[in-house]
């Protein structure tokens, strides 16, 4: 019996296997993360195209996308998402920078970075804790409400992610770790270890 993470391997339908083909595609291999989510492979994709519909009219950079989910990712102990996001923020920033915002220091961090590095650990350590002055910080930093509102939906998606890879037992890839800087790997002491 194969499985992937804590579940037995879903079989593989049309919507399934063009995920597959697009991880071979970018990646060279499939990532575990599709393996799973091959039991609703409309729904990943769906997940995916709210998240980009977030954002869209924003104009967020990559770099500002990576900072968000490398921070979330982090706080939450997701290990494959700091993983993937990790590299991703490396490679528009440093190996370095990546692993710093993977660590939660904001030292090298610009002023408006900063502000969706902090947020995004706020919304993904207690949401119920966050505050009008929190929110006043974002709009420091040059954000308006609207894209307050865009930003925090796109982290919450993008826990929901994070927590149903995480809850039924998902962890990074082999060959994801293997093509990783060593300080993004280094910075990750936390979450699920990589899987085949």
């Amino acid at each position: 019996m194969s499985t992937i993470g804590f579940l037995e391997l879903p079989p593989v339908t049309p919507e399934a296997q063009a995920l597959f083909d697009e991880d071979i595609a970018e990646d060279g291999y499939v990532m575990n993360v599709s393996k799973l989510w091959c039991y609703n492979a409309a729904l990943l994709t769906n997940l995916f195209e709210l998240m980009g519909q977030s954002i869209a009219d924003h104009n967020l950079s990559f770099r500002q996308r990576g900072i968000l989910v490398a921070a979330c990712a982090s706080t939450l102990g997701d290990s494959y998402c700091s993983l993937a996001w990790g590299s991703k923020l490396a490679g528009v920033s440093d190996p370095e920078f990546a692993a710093a915002v993977i660590r939660g220091s904001d030292e090298s961090l610009s002023d408006e970075e900063r502000a969706l590095a902090s947020w995004a650990r706020k919304v993904a350590s207690d949401p119920n804790h966050t505050t009008a002055h929190d929110i006043g910080s974002l709009r420091s930093a040059g954000f308006n409400d609207s894209q307050i509102f865009s930003v925090t939906a796109f982290v919450a998606l993008r826990l929901a992610f994070s927590t149903v890879n995480d809850a039924l037992g998902v962890g990074p890839d082999q060959a994801l770790q293997a093509a990783a800087p060593k300080a993004v790997v280094d910075a990750i002491e936390f979450g699920r270890s990589t899987q085949t």
